[in-house]
């Protein structure tokens, strides 16, 4: 990478009066003086207008990508369990009130995770750490547009429910209710009246993937209200350190420990979590031992160092070298070399994700449509997609803020407006700019999927329908009577075509945290501008 070092300030000296002319007066010196001074005052006025001039030409509001972010943060009503507060959509209500009393927890907050009413502790975590991280890098953007007291709220209903599904240091309830039994009815939550058990990790069943992604939601956040509710943030980290002790003493899969969860959101390993929630709780402390930990310690072992990997719910690794790149960007002077070295690695795999998005570059991944999106699996296609833009609208943002002017893929050259512009290009697709012309956002556009696989959605909030008998709307032939707006469907299939069909699981189910992800796609694209140098 080249990297740019500051620009030299200098300038001319005002020139001496001169004392040999002994012909100037007292009055054409206040002459001179008045002169000056109104010369001055003009010019103070055309800089100010000028610095205003190019701060609205720099910062535009893209208004397509405000709306859309408007729309999109919604979905974390729709998705709320819990007595709701200020609630904006018309056709969702209470539910849930008594999730978590049988272990005398209160676990009525929180989101279903999806089109059922399952709250699944691993990905809404990862949901309110994307939140988090967007909120962060992208909350002046958020509020620009006057969205960021929505995003503040959604992340506090999540990790309220994190709180207190964490009772002491070496247990976490990580799920509410049973998904054989939840799949076996159709019905809006607030009707719902099944046994809805809860099931935790702890020291005989560990579980260090969902404690460590628990972590890092719970340090992330804290760093968002850190100004604002300093207590809550203190808990918050509290909370975080707990947790990752207890994710990284019992190392265990909670897929092997508790093979049941294997149906549903099965973990592919625990070492990206670990490096995640540590790289989390580093910027929200500013603990040496957690910089250690990702990088002499354990960066050999877990980060898959020039293996590039796919963004998600699963896989945080790609998303925790971009993390990690910010402190080289704007914070390693100081640092130890070992150290350094590592997170210069780390970087290092960063670009080659980067490369691998762009569409031109020697290394660009032959993984996407005619159509231009990035695909990768045929379930749930836009996660991957959304996630990838997401990162690569931060990484330019990291360039621009700290004056790297260049990306290098295998001998060329990138801008970041390179990667901006693949950012784009995968926001615009899900928008509408696609095959099928239609946008993947419900509500956004003329044209969207009429049809989602979501059951509040589904069932009209009159209807007089029990667990089993609430399957005739699922299979009905007309359009969800309840718009489940700001949801992200599934996404499109390999060939770019789209079936809307209520049944179509795979392509029309959205999900809280494809939805976490588009906001902060969505908050990096309302405008161009740098991102703060710190967190803290």
């Amino acid at each position: 990478m080249k990297w740019i070092s500051e620009a030299e300030m200098g300038g001319k000296q005002a020139e001496a009066s001169n004392p040999r002319d002994r012909g100037s007066s007292i009055w054409c010196l206040l002459v001179l003086v008045i002169g000056v001074l109104v010369v001055t005052a003009a010019a103070l006025t055309i800089l100010k207008y000028l610095h205003f001039s190019k701060n609205n030409e720099a910062h535009p509001i893209n208004k397509k990508y405000a709306d859309a972010l408007e729309l999109a943060l919604q979905f974390f009503d729709v998705q709320k369990s819990g007595e709701l507060v200020d609630n904006r959509i018309p056709w969702r209500g209470d539910s849930g009130l008594q999730d978590g009393s049988e272990e005398n927890l209160d676990l009525s907050k929180g989101m279903y995770d999806a089109g059922d009413a399952m709250k699944f502790g691993f990905p809404m975590a990862f949901t309110a750490t994307v939140l988090s991280w967007s909120i962060l890098e992208y909350g002046d953007q958020m509020n620009a547009v006057k969205q960021l007291g929505y995003a503040y709220n959604s992340l506090r209903w999540i990790t309220d429910y994190l709180i207190n599904s964490h009772p002491s240091e070496n247990v976490l309830y990580f799920q509410v209710g049973d998904p054989g039994l939840d799949h076996k009815c159709w019905e809006r939550p607030e009707t719902m009246t099944e046994r809805r058990p809860v099931t935790q990790v702890n020291t005989s069943f560990p579980g260090t993937e969902v404690a460590a992604e628990t972590a890092a939601a719970l340090a992330s956040a804290s760093l968002v209200f850190k100004e604002n509710d300093p207590d809550y943030s203190s808990s918050l980290l509290t909370h975080a350190r707990q947790l990752f002790t207890f994710a990284d003493t019992y190392r265990a899969s909670y897929s092997i420990s508790i093979p049941q969860v294997q149906g549903f959101y099965n973990s592919t390993g625990y070492g990206d979590e670990l490096l995640w929630a540590a790289s989390w709780l580093y910027h929200a402390t500013r603990d040496d031992s957690y910089l250690r930990y990702v990088t002499e310690l354990n960066g050999q072992r877990f980060a898959d160092i020039e293996i590039t990997t796919w963004f998600s719910w699963d896989d945080k690794l790609a998303g925790t070298q971009v993390l990690l790149s910010r402190i080289i960007f704007f914070g390693a002077k100081d640092m130890p070399t070992v150290e350094n070295l590592d997170l210069q690695m780390y970087r290092k795999t960063a670009e080659l994700v980067m490369c691998g998005l762009l569409p031109d570059s020697p290394t660009a991944t032959s993984r996407r449509t005619d159509g231009g999106l990035i695909w990768i699996t045929e379930w749930n296609p836009l996660q991957q997609a959304v996630a990838s833009a997401f990162l690569a609208v931060l990484y330019s943002d990291y360039m621009l803020t700290s004056q790297t002017e260049t990306l290098y893929c295998s001998g060329n050259s990138y801008k970041p407006d390179d990667l901006r512009n693949f950012a784009i290009s995968q926001a615009d697709y899900v928008l509408g700019e696609n095959p099928m012309k239609m946008s993947y956002l419900v509500g956004y556009g003329s044209r969207y999927p009429l049809y989602v696989h979501h059951r509040g959605s589904s069932i009209p909030v009159n209807a007089d329908t029990s667990c089993q008998d609430g399957f005739k709307w699922l299979y009905s032939d007309d359009p969800n009577p309840n718009v489940a707006v700001g949801a992200l469907v599934g996404g499109p299939s390999l060939n770019d075509s789209y079936s809307d069909t209520r049944n179509n699981v795979k392509q029309s189910e959205p999900s809280t945290y494809n939805s976490a992800l588009l906001v902060g796609l969505l908050s990096g694209l309302i405008s161009t501008s740098s991102v703060v140098k710190s967190y803290t």
